[in-house]
C-alpha cells in the first residue's frame, strides 16, 4: 500500500472518535460514549487531523467548533460509519447459512406469492424465511436483503438496477375495473368514454393508462385523478366507489370471483412492465438465494400452465 493509499484509510478507531466529537461537540461527552478517556479521545482527533493534513475542529475555551472542512468530512464519514456499522450487524446475523432476506412487493406477496410459501418450507426445511416489504429499489447492503421481488420495464437486460442481477419471473395482463355500483352508474360504451371518469393511478406505473388507451388508439386527456402506491389500496378505493383502477388481473382473482370488481371494459392488454427476482450480483450464488429463485421459477411456470388450462 502506498503512502497516499495509507493516508487515505484512516482507522475505525480514529474515524469513531471524531464522529463523537462532532456529533457531542465536547472531548469529554465523547470519550464517555466511547468509554475512553478524554485523552484518548483527542490523540486519535489530532492524529487523524496530522494523517490528513488538515483541521477538523477549531479549540475554543468554551469547547470545539467543526471548521468547513471538519463539517464536509463529518457528513461523510457519518454515512460512512453507518453502512460499516449495517455491514457488521448484517454479517453477525447472518452466521448461518441459512436465512434468507426477502423484499416483497406488498400485493404481490400477499395474494400472490404468499400461499405458495408453504410449497417452499416443504422443499427447503433448512432454510429460514425473513420477509420485508419494499417498493422499488433500494440499496441492498444498507437493508441488509438478500433478493428482491421487483416490478420493473420490460426488456432484454430487464430492470436497470445497478449492481444487481435480475431473472424475469413473468409479465401481467391488466384491464380497467370498478364496482358495479359504479359501472351501473357511469356506463362504459365505449373505450373512450373511460377518459371522462375518475381513473385511478399507481405511482409505480405513471405510464400505465396510456399504454391501455394506446393499445386501443384512443387519444385524449387523461386525467391526475387519485394515486396511490399500492394495488391493495387501489382495489380498495375501487370497491368503494372513488373511480376505475387499471388493475394486474391475477391480483384480484378474488374479488372478481366475488362480484366486488367487475372489468369496465372487455379489453385487456399486456403491462409493460414485469416481474423479475433480483440480487446484488456479490450475493447471487448465495445457495438459499439460488434456491428459493429456483423455486419461484418453477412456481411461475406452474402458474402460467394454469392460465393456459383456464
Amino acid at each position: 500500500m502506498t503512502n497516499l493509499s495509507r493516508k487515505l484509510l484512516p482507522s475505525t478507531s480514529a474515524l469513531a472518535a471524531f464522529d463523537s466529537v462532532a456529533r457531542l461537540g465536547s472531548f469529554s461527552l465523547a470519550a464517555d460514549e466511547l468509554s475512553l478517556t478524554q485523552g484518548a479521545i483527542s490523540r486519535q482527533v489530532s492524529g487523524l487531523e496530522e494523517q490528513l493534513g488538515v483541521s477538523l475542529f477549531d479549540r475554543t475555551s468554551r469547547g470545539v467548533v467543526l471548521t468547513p472542512a471538519g463539517v464536509d468530512f463529518a457528513v461523510a464519514i457519518a454515512a460512512a460509519l453507518s453502512q460499516i456499522r449495517s455491514a457488521s450487524l448484517h454479517a453477525m446475523t447472518k452466521r448461518h447459512s441459512d436465512q434468507l432476506n426477502l423484499a416483497i412487493l406488498p400485493t404481490f406477496g400477499t395474494r400472490w406469492l404468499m400461499p405458495r410459501i408453504p410449497g417452499f418450507v416443504a422443499r427447503h426445511p433448512e432454510v429460514t424465511l425473513n420477509f420485508a416489504t419494499r417498493i422499488g429499489m433500494f440499496d441492498f447492503d444498507r437493508d441488509g436483503i438478500d433478493m428482491a421481488i421487483h416490478v420493473g420495464p420490460k426488456g432484454e437486460d430487464g430492470p436497470d438496477w445497478p449492481g444487481a442481477e435480475s431473472t424475469f419471473l413473468m409479465e401481467e395482463m391488466v384491464a380497467p375495473v370498478c364496482s358495479p355500483a359504479f359501472l351501473a352508474v357511469h356506463p362504459v360504451g365505449r373505450p373512450d368514454d373511460l377518459l371522462r371518469l375518475p381513473l385511478l393511478h399507481m405511482a409505480s406505473r405513471p405510464g400505465a393508462w396510456r399504454h391501455w388507451f394506446e393499445s386501443l388508439g384512443v387519444a385524449g386527456h387523461i386525467g391526475e385523478g387519485m394515486r396511490f402506491e399500492q394495488f391493495g389500496s387501489v382495489t380498495q378505493a375501487c370497491i368503494a366507489g372513488l373511480g376505475v383502477g387499471l388493475m394486474p388481473l391475477f391480483l384480484i382473482d378474488t374479488e372478481l370471483a366475488g362480484g366486488q370488481l367487475v372489468e369496465a371494459s372487455p379489453h385487456q392488454v399486456v403491462s409493460p412492465s414485469a416481474y423479475y427476482a433480483v440480487a446484488p450480483k456479490g450475493r447471487s450464488g448465495f445457495p438459499p438465494a439460488v434456491a428459493f429463485r429456483a423455486w419461484l421459477i418453477e412456481e411461475v411456470a406452474r402458474y402460467n400452465q394454469e392460465i393456459v388450462a383456464w
